[in-house]
């Protein structure tokens, strides 16, 4: 006769220990001073523009840091239904967007040869478009003035466009190859194996898989095209062709003795890049972040 066995249960123990609690550092009272500091000097100038749009001429004179006696949004109603307010944010939005396009699109091609590709002379290759980083426009704006002059696109958006392009294509570069390198060589194999041609890895796997990077060059070169301000200024000489940047030094020279007209102008002139930028500013922390990881 077998003796039957229970088998031993594990008594949780009568006192569990207490998590540990971690204490959360918030920093010392200088640095948040400190901090406080350069975000108002930041913001200052920013706010005295905005407020002093609301503001007439004769309290600009009188007080020129006070705050409006009467909130007037005349100023910015003038320049809300003018139509040259709305035509220069056209031709900005035209040059940004085609400039983003050629970015995107040259740059992503550019980068899978570089990163996907073996072959003589890809590091010089490489190399090259990071010296373009050290190769400012301020440099090559008199070159570039020829050049635009004997392809005959003076006063033209696409005389402005082209070397927006090309001088953005080294950050696209630097920035998309590591996202390139980073994708499994065992994708692109499988791919192959199953019929997939060069061209069509390219634009079913390669660019769906570097979204992140793509959108983050894209809003770059936006952004940089937008606040573009020395190019367009060699380039543009017809009022009807002026970009944002180039419109509001036109309006700030044509108004000159309408301060708060000016005012109101500049601010409005600024809000749709702070706005942009508010939106993207997670995408383009995160793409650049995923470029350094890859």
């Amino acid at each position: 006769m077998t003796a039957l066995t229970t088998p031993a249960v594990a008594l949780p123990p009568a006192n569990p220990p207490a998590p540990i609690k971690t204490s959360r550092r918030w920093g010392t009272p200088v640095a948040y001073v400190v901090a406080v500091l350069v975000i108002g000097l930041m913001l200052a100038p920013v706010l005295f523009i905005i407020i002093g749009g609301f503001r007439t001429n004769a309290q600009i004179t009188t007080d020129p840091s006070g705050w409006p006696s009467v909130w007037n949004i005349g100023n910015y109603l003038d320049v809300l239904t003018g139509g040259t307010f709305w035509r220069l944010v056209g031709n900005s939005l035209i040059a940004g967007f085609a400039t983003t396009l050629g970015v995107v699109v040259l740059g992503l091609m550019a980068s899978y040869v570089l990163a996907r590709y073996k072959f003589r002379g890809r590091g010089i290759l490489y190399a090259t478009f990071a010296a373009g980083l050290m190769f400012p426009m301020t440099v090559a704006i008199t070159p570039l003035y020829l050049v635009v002059k004997n392809l005959g696109l003076m006063n033209s958006l696409g005389g402005v466009i082209l070397p927006q392009i090309a001088f953005a294509l080294p950050t696209t570069i630097i920035i998309l190859v590591p996202f390139l390198r980073a994708i499994p060589d065992e994708i692109q194999e499988a791919a192959f194996i199953d019929g997939c041609s060069r061209l069509g890895f390219f634009w079913r796997m390669i660019v769906p898989l570097a979204m992140p990077g793509v959108i983050t060059v894209g809003i770059l070169a936006f952004i940089a095209s937008w606040n573009s301000y020395l190019l367009p200024l060699f380039i543009l000489n017809n009022d009807a062709v002026f970009t944002l940047p180039l419109g509001v030094q036109s309006f700030a020279s044509q108004y000159s003795v309408d301060t708060a007209k000016v005012l109101a102008f500049t601010s409005l002139s600024m809000i749709p890049a702070l706005v942009f930028f508010a939106l993207f500013e997670r995408r383009i922390v995160g793409g650049l972040t995923g470029a350094v990881k890859g």
